[in-house]
């Protein structure tokens, strides 16, 4: 983990946003799901256009947004055709809860 691309990535309001809305994807977004095969399991996932809605702002700034936090290790996505599916990573993010209790 690199604390530093974590921070800079929860730096922003829209990111901290989204990451604040797939803690509760059920209570944010419509149902999800549409595209994503029977036999595949991605609970939790919101696809890039519901989240780009809900946003208010541009794909373009969405998918930066997205992708950021991705790398940072907070996201983790599955593509399925054209749609791409976000969610969480809880693991990641209860690694960071630790690291920010036994560092900070």
């Amino acid at each position: 983990m690199e604390p530093i691309d974590v921070f800079k990535a929860l730096s922003n309001e829209t990111r901290l946003n989204i990451l604040k809305w797939l803690k509760e994807p059920e209570k944010h977004f419509p149902k999800q799901g549409a595209h994503i095969p029977k036999e595949e399991n991605f609970e939790g996932g919101v696809c890039v256009g519901d989240i780009q809605e809900k946003a208010k702002t541009s794909q373009s700034t969405v998918s930066h947004n997205l992708n950021m936090m991705q790398k940072a290790g907070l996201l983790e996505s599955i593509r399925y055709g054209q749609w791409t599916y976000y969610r969480r990573n809880e693991d990641f993010i209860h690694q960071l809860a630790e690291y920010i209790e036994a560092e900070i």
